[in-house]
């Protein structure tokens, strides 16, 4: 299978992941302040690994449109689900067919995993719910190359691109104010609230999202002022660095509060799309320092992500019985250990046959595949 490493983009996937695994190891293991702003901000990762799937999905569909290839959609979706279902189907049967491995928590009917609308009202406690994520970023590949080529073919004009994407960052802002006023504010149970119809709902976390899928557009809609723009990585990369700190400090301070609801998510998404830029240009110092270990925790993220809270969840309650406390640093490093192994077994296991499939019956996105695709 061939591939093309960005170390930059490996960085940020690492980053992104790491971020997720601590933040719910705070959140379902120790439920203490265990790392910090670092574990109480960590759900941000999420929103990172949106945009970096915003503009890497982006960038495969505008570039096929720009080309004169043209994209396929039965190609592009049959790539798509066989990169993302395998991994998904056998940790939701895990979920669903071993009761010791969900613990008490609830499933929802089996149908609603199936078709991605499991964040729909998604209940908080409830079991596989880090899998909203997952539904969101599906429901994101299976729309965007429709109304991609549905715009190419309505009119050429960028313009028109640009003014979709406005329109749908205001309409995602106007719907969390109107959201944070209607179930948060006064409510009894404003947080529940919070999360069921604001945190999961599909309508008010694709921010980022479209922060990638504006950068994927820049780069092949605008090639010279995307040159321009990437001779400078390291300026941006330190802007970018700067509005995310701007960021991750609002939601630390006041992560509930409607300002950070309706204008945080857009800063989150306008910080990562920087730090994409500098991921991805050439010379700067995040795109040329391969940092160790970050591009195989980048390569098995996927599956990390689907494993690591039951993994953690399970393993504490392990050592706890044998008297190891869930915050020392020894349940840590092996429960951390333990979350990057099942991943990557995961990986071995299931990703890469079916990633070795993808690539000899499918190896492309275009209706005129190319005889030697590069996968980002």
């Amino acid at each position: 299978m061939s591939s093309s490493r960005i170390h930059g983009l490996d960085t940020l996937r690492a980053i992104a992941v790491s971020l997720v695994v601590l933040h719910h190891y705070v959140l379902f293991v120790t439920d203490r302040p265990t790392f910090g702003w670092v574990g109480e901000i960590g759900w941000a990762g999420v929103d990172l690994f949106f945009a970096l799937s915003g503009y890497l999905i982006g960038n495969q569909i505008f570039k096929a449109i720009a080309g004169g290839e043209g994209l396929s959609l039965k190609r592009f979706y049959a790539r798509r689900l066989l990169r993302t279902l395998p991994n998904y189907w056998v940790v939701l049967a895990l979920y669903f067919l071993w009761p010791a491995f969900r613990g008490d928590g609830p499933l929802l009917p089996l149908w609603k995993y199936l078709s991605f609308i499991q964040n729909h009202h998604l209940e908080p406690g409830t079991a596989f719910s880090h899998s909203w994520s997952l539904a969101i970023e599906e429901q994101f590949y299976m729309l965007l190359p429709a109304l991609a080529l549905l715009g190419a073919a309505v009119s050429r004009s960028l313009r028109g691109a640009w003014l979709a994407i406005l329109l749908a960052f205001a309409a995602g802002m106007l719907t969390r104010d109107w959201l944070w006023r209607d179930v948060v504010a006064g409510e009894r149970y404003w947080m529940h609230h919070y999360f069921k119809y604001i945190y999961y709902s599909s309508f008010c976390r694709f921010d980022e999202l479209l922060a990638g899928v504006a950068v994927a557009l820049l780069r092949n809609g605008h090639p010279q002022a995307w040159a321009r723009l990437t001779r400078h990585g390291d300026l941006l990369g330190a802007a970018g660095l700067a509005i995310t700190g701007l960021a991750f400090w609002w939601f630390v301070q006041d992560r509930y509060g409607h300002a950070p609801t309706v204008f945080g998510f857009p800063l989150l998404g306008l910080g990562f799309s920087l730090l994409i830029v500098a991921a991805v240009s050439a010379g700067s110092l995040l795109n040329r320092v391969r940092v160790p270990g970050a591009g195989a925790l980048a390569l098995w993220s996927y599956a990390i992500y689907l494993l690591h809270k039951q993994v953690c969840v399970l393993g504490a309650g392990w050592l706890a019985e044998r008297g190891v406390g869930p915050e020392s640093p020894l349940a840590i490093g092996l429960l951390l250990a333990l979350s990057v192994f099942t991943g990557w077994l995961l990986y071995r296991l299931v990703e890469t046959p079916f990633m070795a499939l993808r690539e000899r019956w499918v190896p492309g996105n275009t209706a005129r595949p190319a005889a030697r695709p590069v996968e980002i």
